[in-house]
């Protein structure tokens, strides 16, 4: 069935933003050529996009070139402004964006030690001194990243033992006393769509991100789509059970799974029987990491091998059950280790599963939470404000 001329002009309208999204300023010539459409349809589309707001002159295709379609046309990006939060169990980075996902500015602040009520206060604190830097008025959409599970049917982070109070409460006050559209997202899955969209995930449709950090969990990117399972739960692999915890998780614990062998705080202790040593005044968040960074550079391979093994455990649960094909190991540990640790990893994965799984270390490191809530936000902003005019 043929569109309507309304749905058609919709979908000539989305065609011509993303391609203005994607390759930057276009004339009306190169948006003909692109779309395949004709000129009086390109030039009634561009004057639609104009009138508008979305879509302005920016500059000309060269000084031998005059008239319309020697116009250089580029997506307004001052037409709405966007934040993105990664919140972590000790710290808080804030970036503001405009519409296409320029930085205007960007902070951080330590957040360990404070109780519930202060900690909101600081954060929400520092996104409207960033804000007010940035130079920006209003917020159209505010994304944040957190640990823990986001509950599919309100959006919003649930409540989970062994985290920070003011994570869930940060959410609800922001989404309180912002004029603007809050989202959230479990960190994993942010960090697996920007590795996705810009890093190491980049030519792959389907694979999983391996987070190895303070806490351990995964994301799953089959057929290029975030699956979060059917409460929102889909890769907490810290709570798998597997051999060499000595006990059991539970249903209020990850302690006894695979949190226990590849988490910071369990990385730091294996280190330390290898007599790799990362002192006291790092925080179990960062030790870690420390631990497998100082291993490279000493080129301690019982350790980095031992490592390995564990990571590789975890690995081909997730191997037998997805065959994803390919596994990316994030998060602070992940990063330290580089291509170093998942050459090792994916060695050990070898011996253990016939499914043949390329792992990769993670292109965007310790900035994939970040980048992937700011590409999320750009998305869902440019949605609503790319969607057609009702009528």
């Amino acid at each position: 069935m043929p569109a309507s001329p309304s749905t058609a002009r919709a979908i000539n309208d989305r065609l011509a933003l993303r391609l203005l999204q994607e390759q930057g300023p276009l004339t009306a010539g190169q948006l003909k050529t692109l779309t395949g459409l004709s000129r009086p349809t390109v030039a009634d589309l561009v004057e639609r996009l104009q009138d508008s707001g979305l879509v302005r002159v920016v500059g000309e295709a060269g000084a031998e070139r005059r008239g319309p379609n020697a116009r250089l046309y580029g997506i307004v990006a001052d037409r709405a402004h966007l934040a993105a939060l990664d919140v972590r169990t000790t710290s808080l980075s804030v970036v503001v964006t405009d519409l296409l996902g320029g930085t205007l500015a960007e902070a951080s602040l330590p957040m360990e030690g404070h109780s519930d009520g202060p900690a909101v206060e600081r954060a929400v604190a520092l996104l409207e001194r960033t804000v007010a830097e940035a130079g920006v008025r209003r917020l159209h959409t505010v994304g944040i990243g957190a640990p823990g599970l986001i509950d599919p049917a309100t959006g919003e982070l649930r409540d989970s033992t062994g985290l920070p109070a003011w994570h869930r409460r940060l959410v609800a006050v922001l989404q309180e006393r912002l004029p603007a559209t809050v989202l959230v997202e479990n960190e994993t899955n942010l960090a697996a769509v920007a590795e996705q969209r810009e890093g190491a995930g980049r030519d792959r449709d389907t694979f999983v991100l391996l987070w190895l950090g303070h806490g351990v969990g995964a994301a799953v990117l089959l057929d290029r789509r975030l699956r979060r399972g059917a409460s929102g739960g889909a890769g907490e692999i810290g709570f798998l059970p597997v051999p060499g915890t000595g006990g059991l998780p539970s249903a209020t614990g990850c302690d006894g799974g695979f949190h226990a062998l590849a988490g910071s705080s369990a990385i730091r202790t294996l280190a330390a029987r290898y007599g790799i040593e990362t002192g006291d005044d790092l925080g179990e968040e960062a030790a870690g990491a420390v631990a497998v960074r100082m291993a490279l550079e000493a080129g301690a391979d019982d350790f980095l091998d031992a490592v390995a093994d564990r990571v590789a455990l975890g690995a081909a649960a997730v191997g037998a059950v997805l065959d994803p094909g390919c596994v990316v190991l994030g998060g602070e540990v992940g990063h330290a280790g580089g291509a170093g640790l998942a050459a090792r990893v994916e060695s050990r994965l070898a011996t253990l599963s016939p499914l043949r799984t390329e792992v990769r270390a993670s292109a965007l490191g310790g900035a994939a939470v970040l980048r992937g809530a700011l590409l999320t936000v750009r998305d869902a902003a440019q949605d609503d404000l790319f969607a057609p005019a009702a009528p």
